[in-house]
Order: C-alpha cells, then sequence, then structure tokens
C-alpha cells in the first residue's frame, strides 16, 4: 500500500510543487504559487522550514542588508504560508527566517492560537535570534492575516521599533473583522467563549476587541517604521476589506485589483499570489521597484 507521505509527495509533483528540502539543491528554488500544494506540503513535512529559510549562517549582502521575517496567521504555520515567499526571496538574495509562533508547541500544526501578547513576546525573541546571528541591525518583516497585524504590538509595546524597519502586510486583521457578521452571531449564540479556550487570538481579531482598540489607539504606528498593506476585494476572513487599511504618513495601502483586474485572489491564498508577491519584493527594495505583474489568479489557489 502506498504511504500517506508517498502520496501527498505524488500529488504535489502533480501541481508543479517541491518539498521543503529542495533548499538544500542548487540554482534557483521553485516558488510555489499554489496554496493547496503548500497545504499538501505541509500534512507531508509537518514543522519542515520553507525553501530558503531559517538559515542562521546567512549574511545580508550590500544590496539586501535587512534579514526578512516571515510571519504566519491564525491556525497556519511557516510550513503552509511560506511556500512561495521564502523561495522567492531567498532567490532574490535576501536572508530569510520564518518562525512557528504561538502555537501550544513550537512544533504544533496549528499555530498562533495564543493570546496575541505571548505570540508578540516570541517574535520579539525570534528577532533578536536573527539580529545576533546576522549582524544586522534590523529587519523587515512579511505578515499574512494576524502576522501581518500583531507585529505591531511589538513594535509599539515591546521596543520592536528600535528593530523593525518595515511591516507588510497581506490582508492583515488590522482593525479587526466581523466575518460577515458572524463574530456578531457567535456572540449572541454564546460560542465566543469556548473558541476563546481553544483560539485566544480569534477573539482578539474581533473588530471592535479590547486588544485592537488599544492597539490602534491614536493610529496604532511608529514614526521610524515603514508600513504597507496588500488587500485583496475578495477577503473573505478580514471584512470589510478595507479594516486591513492603515493610515499614516509612512504607509502605503494597495488594492490589489486597482492595479489587476484579473486578480481574483482571497484571504487564504494572498501569499500564494504572484502579483501580490511582486508588490512584496517593491516594498522590500522601494529604491529598485520592478514593472507590476498582473495575471489571472484564482481563489484559494493562487497563481
Amino acid at each position: 500500500m502506498r504511504s500517506t507521505g508517498g502520496l501527498v509527495a505524488g500529488v504535489v509533483g502533480l501541481v508543479g510543487g517541491a518539498p521543503a528540502s529542495a533548499a538544500a539543491q542548487p540554482g534557483p528554488l521553485p516558488v510555489l504559487y499554489n496554496f493547496p500544494a503548500a497545504a499538501l506540503i505541509s500534512l507531508a513535512n509537518p514543522n519542515a522550514d520553507p525553501p530558503g529559510a531559517n538559515d542562521f549562517s546567512c549574511r545580508p549582502s550590500a544590496t539586501h542588508p535587512l534579514p526578512v521575517v516571515l510571519v504566519h496567521g491564525t491556525l497556519a504555520n511557516k510550513t503552509n504560508e511560506w511556500q512561495a515567499v521564502a523561495p522567492l526571496l531567498k532567490n532574490d538574495g535576501y536572508c530569510v527566517f520564518a518562525p512557528n509562533l504561538g502555537g501550544d508547541t513550537p512544533t504544533s500544526f496549528l499555530q498562533a492560537t495564543r493570546p496575541i501578547e505571548e505570540i508578540a513576546a516570541q517574535l520579539g525573541v525570534f528577532v533578536d535570534q536573527v539580529l545576533a546571528a546576522t549582524g544586522a541591525a534590523k529587519v523587515d518583516i512579511v505578515g499574512h492575516s494576524l502576522g501581518g497585524m500583531f507585529p505591531r504590538y511589538y513594535i509599539n509595546n515591546l521596543g520592536g521599533d528600535t528593530k523593525v524597519n518595515s511591516l507588510i502586510g497581506l490582508s492583515p486583521s488590522n482593525h479587526g473583522t466581523t466575518l460577515l457578521g458572524l463574530a456578531k452571531l457567535g456572540e449572541a449564540i454564546g460560542v465566543t467563549g469556548p473558541i476563546e479556550s481553544f483560539c485566544a487570538s480569534c477573539i482578539q481579531q474581533i473588530a471592535g476587541s479590547p486588544f485592537l482598540t488599544a492597539l490602534n489607539a491614536n493610529g496604532g504606528l511608529r514614526p521610524g517604521v515603514r508600513y504597507t498593506v496588500i488587500q485583496t476585494r475578495y477577503d473573505e476572513i478580514v471584512t470589510p476589506y478595507t479594516s486591513a487599511f492603515l493610515s499614516g504618513p509612512n504607509v502605503r495601502n494597495i488594492t490589489l485589483q486597482d492595479t489587476c483586474i484579473l486578480d481574483g485572489v482571497d484571504h487564504i491564498a494572498i501569499a500564494n499570489d504572484r502579483v501580490a508577491l511582486r508588490h512584496v519584493q517593491n516594498a522590500l527594495d522601494p529604491a529598485h521597484p520592478r514593472p507590476a505583474i498582473c495575471v489571472p489568479v484564482l481563489p484559494t489557489i493562487g497563481g
């Protein structure tokens, strides 16, 4: 009988993916613009580093002097989130790092379920490890969903403003979500308590929560950090989609469909969307912008 791991590897191969061990191969790393395939990789290789990430011997170059830390979202992990972003940025010449944060254990499949304050403290420890290993003065952070929002708590409350150059959020939950009205329904029927016992960070991301009210007081930004928000109109998790956006002189908000009408990506697949990731590349290196990309991108899949 064929093993589950072999079956998953075969399916991943059919959709053009590669296992995380591809980071050890010479030449450019494969960039996987396919979220279902990334999810299969994480099932076959739980807790594996995404290709190109977490090489603590990496030394930043003069061209890209700041290491990049990738921060996953709620219920996700480093393996299924960053099969596109990590190898893309490694191929560009960055030192790339991707932790698991906020799970019951560092190797739990479901991460970022703990209270956000705890997750942010873990991020601070990881950033210090990256700075010590690379000798860099600061890092850039790229985060998806919760991972694009909660680094602001680290920046604002835990001294991260002296260690972060820029924060780039892919569909970040900056002002929370109504979950298309389901959040209010959940409160009305009394299910928020059981959810909180399993996923504290989920409840903290409901629009109007005490955590978000405090985080966004007085704008919730720091003047020494650059902020970029990359968002899709078709976000089904962060609703309304405009709740992702920030406001301030050091902020750039990007709606993907304003630059590419063909991009139908949703919240789930935005980290596997080559249109969105070109904006990430340009936000990391604004002095050398690359031409925009516009290709069809599918919801829940990417492209």
